[in-house]
């Protein structure tokens, strides 16, 4: 009898477990290109991204990974094809049994061709469409990246990136903005964001591939980004090809040279010398060194250098702490001190492999800074662009006794804020699709998961009420003609206050639209190296600081600035608002 339930039990162990490894085998990836998912916690939505598997993939085994940004009016799985120099090509002939044609791009990303076979893994986001590569996007891009890890086993030092036109530009902020992520990065005829330029020297450790076409529009753009790289990054190599407009793309990757290249290159975590230059608490780490406390508003700046072993200079501006991560330093010996030249200030530390620096009033201390719980840091240091960097809810009011038609009035001024997803004539849409609630219909949970744009003032908008005594700032009711508009942490969230008339009414006149469709030639508005992506309310704010105080009707901006590293209102602007008569300041 225990022999019969032994063979019983056991048969049945067989089974479960040739089911468990039938089942297994049948979740597994296919190899090549492929569509993939990950949920974003930006919008609870499922966003999807192009995958390339290679061939005789062996899930044991570390594999490299090369990023894809695609450029506008595109998606994911062009740029998949666009990686491996495959896709549409301008003005060559796409020839099937029926017809001679050039191929759109629409029939070019239906059905992914064979791609080559190279021992990569590559990924390439879709990225909200044509909405660049800051804010939404480059939060999808991280995530993303993190849904590769979770899935592959990635050579973390063969990190690779690159991208065409936005997306070229998108690889330049990507890169420099967290240059340690990354092993090299090869931009193609690229429109940087705003704000990548003064981040250049960030690449002194990065090997840079630059390609542009010497009659794209966008060439001048390059040459200062030529300039700059030839600077600034670890090595350059420079293709312009001639002749050739704005596709050099299909020139730049041709039969995968890119993946080739590539290949020469692996991350170094800690090589002898560091540069970096930062705003913002969010990309506050650089390889050894991090940033520990910022200056609102000002452009934080460290070249530190190993000049022999356990011997580090560094000059720092508009820095007030920092700390070098050194214990897998090869240029550390943890027998020995450390001297540390900072600013002209000499120290010797015996360290266990981290060392920290506070400035004082009188010069520079070997002490660990620790931010208060209340200060400005990473999640919670603005500028208002921020508010809309994740996820976030627009929330009208229905306080203060409206009729149904001001109700509705209101409802719509949120709609309309939240319009992110408005096709842009120049560039294609963008898929961000955020919630427009009103005060009564915000739930625990929202408060919870999101940033929220409160329209109203304390008078009409329940919420903004809620928190009036912990708000440092509120528009007056009978200041109709006035826009106040700013940022404030809350609970681990943002809360973004617009009272008065609405943001987009642009200090000057106009708005966000109708500057776009006044512009004939992009490359001549944008600032040299930048690229424009303006015809939302939402593109309304890149580039403002913490707060705004204007009468709108007259061009005239009363008070502009940051808040402190306390999130307190500075003295100057302080009385700046006082003297306008149409705040109250806590």
């Amino acid at each position: 009898m225990k022999l019969k339930q032994l063979l019983q039990t056991g048969f049945l162990l067989a089974l479960i477990l040739s089911f468990a490894t039938e089942n297994s085998f049948s979740q597994r990836l296919k190899s090549g290109p492929q569509d993939m998912t990950f949920f974003s916690t930006v919008d609870e939505s499922n966003q999807p991204y192009a995958l390339y598997i290679p061939e005789n993939f062996d899930e044991t085994k570390e594999y490299p990974l090369v990023v894809f940004l695609h450029g506008a009016m595109s998606n994911h799985r062009l740029g998949l094809e666009r990686a491996f120099g495959q896709g549409n090509i301008q003005g060559k002939e796409f020839i099937n049994p029926n017809r001679v044609t050039k191929v759109t791009d629409l029939e070019a990303t239906r059905v992914y061709p064979k791609l080559k076979s190279v021992d990569y893994i590559v990924a390439a986001p879709f990225a909200r469409g044509t909405a660049g590569y800051q804010g939404i996007p480059e939060a999808d891009v991280y995530q993303m990246l993190a849904d590769v890890k979770s899935r592959f086993k990635i050579d973390e030092d063969r990190i690779y990136l690159t991208g065409l036109s936005m997306g070229g530009g998108g690889t330049i902020w990507l890169g420099l903005s967290r240059p340690g992520i990354w092993a090299a990065i090869a931009p193609c005829c690229p429109a940087p964001p705003e704000g990548s330029e003064e981040i250049a020297s960030n690449a002194c450790n990065l090997p840079v591939h630059l390609f542009v076409g010497d009659q794209d529009f966008l060439y001048g753009t390059a040459q200062v980004w030529k300039k700059n790289f030839e600077a600034n990054s670890a090595s350059l190599d420079y293709i312009e090809y001639p002749g050739i407009g704005h596709n050099s793309w299909e020139y730049a990757f041709e039969d995968g040279f890119i993946f080739d290249w590539f290949a020469q290159f692996e991350r170094n975590l800690y090589p002898n010398k560091v540069k970096f230059n930062t705003r913002h608490y969010k990309y506050n780490k650089a390889y050894w060194v991090t940033f520990d406390k910022l200056v609102p508003g000002e452009l934080a700046s460290v070249d530190a250098k190993f000049n022999s072993e356990n011997s580090i200079a560094i000059t720092t501006a508009n820095l007030d702490a920092f700390s070098l991560h050194i214990a897998k330093h090869p240029q550390y010996n943890s027998n020995q001190k450390v001297s540390v030249k900072i600013d002209g200030e000499n120290f010797s530390v015996k360290s266990a492999g981290t060392l920290s620096f506070s400035k004082t009033e009188n010069g520079w201390k070997n002490e660990r800074f620790t931010l208060e719980l209340t200060s400005k840091q990473k999640g919670a240091e603005g500028p208002l662009y921020e508010g809309l960097a994740s996820n976030h809810v627009y929330v009208y009011g229905t306080e203060g006794n409206p009729t149904a038609e001001e109700l509705e009035a209101r409802k719509q001024v949120a709609i309309r804020a939240a319009d992110i997803a408005k096709f842009r004539e120049t560039s294609g849409r963008v898929m961000i699709f955020p919630r427009v609630l009103s005060d009564k219909q915000v739930r625990q949970s929202d408060y919870e998961t999101s940033n929220l744009i409160l329209l109203g003032t304390k008078e009409t908008n329940s919420i903004i009420a809620k928190y009036t005594d912990e708000l440092p700032i509120h528009l007056d009711a009978s200041a109709d003609d006035y826009s106040l508009l700013y940022i404030y942490p809350m609970n681990g969230h943002y809360l973004m206050i617009n009272s008065g008339l609405s943001w987009w009414n642009l200090p000057g006149g106009g708005n966000a639209s109708d500057i776009m469709s006044n512009i004939d030639n992009l490359d001549e508005f944008a600032p040299s190296g930048t690229a424009v992506m303006m015809n939302t309310p939402a593109d309304g704010l890149k580039g403002l600081k913490d707060f705004i105080l204007y009468k709108a009707n007259k061009g005239n901006v009363i008070c502009n600035g940051y808040f402190d590293s306390e999130w307190s209102i500075p003295t100057d602007k302080a009385n700046e608002l006082k003297a306008s008569g149409v705040v109250t300041l806590k």
